[in-house]
C-alpha cells in the first residue's frame, strides 16, 4: 500500500535539497500551496497528474521521483 506520509516526505526532501520553497514549487506546478503542504504532510495523496506537475516543478523526471518513493517504501518493509 502506498503510504502518503512517505510520498510527502520524499517530495518535501527533494524540494528542500533543491532549495525551493513550497510557494515556488506550488506556483511552478500550478497547484495551491496549501495543497502541496498537505501532500508533504501526508494528509493528501497526489493524483498522477499532480505528481507529474510536482516532478516537473522540481526539475526531476516523474520516474525518478517515483523511484525515490519506492526506495523509501522498501526501507520500511
Amino acid at each position: 500500500m502506498l503510504d502518503p506520509i512517505i510520498v510527502g516526505c520524499v517530495i518535501g526532501r527533494v524540494r528542500e535539497q533543491k532549495g525551493l520553497s513550497q510557494e515556488v514549487v506550488s506556483g511552478l506546478a500550478d497547484i495551491g500551496r496549501t495543497h502541496l503542504s498537505a501532500i508533504e504532510r501526508g494528509e493528501r495523496k497526489p493524483t498522477m497528474e499532480t505528481l507529474f506537475k510536482i516532478a516537473d516543478a522540481l526539475q526531476i523526471k516523474p520516474s525518478e521521483l517515483v523511484k525515490l518513493i519506492e526506495n523509501e517504501i522498501a526501507k520500511k518493509e
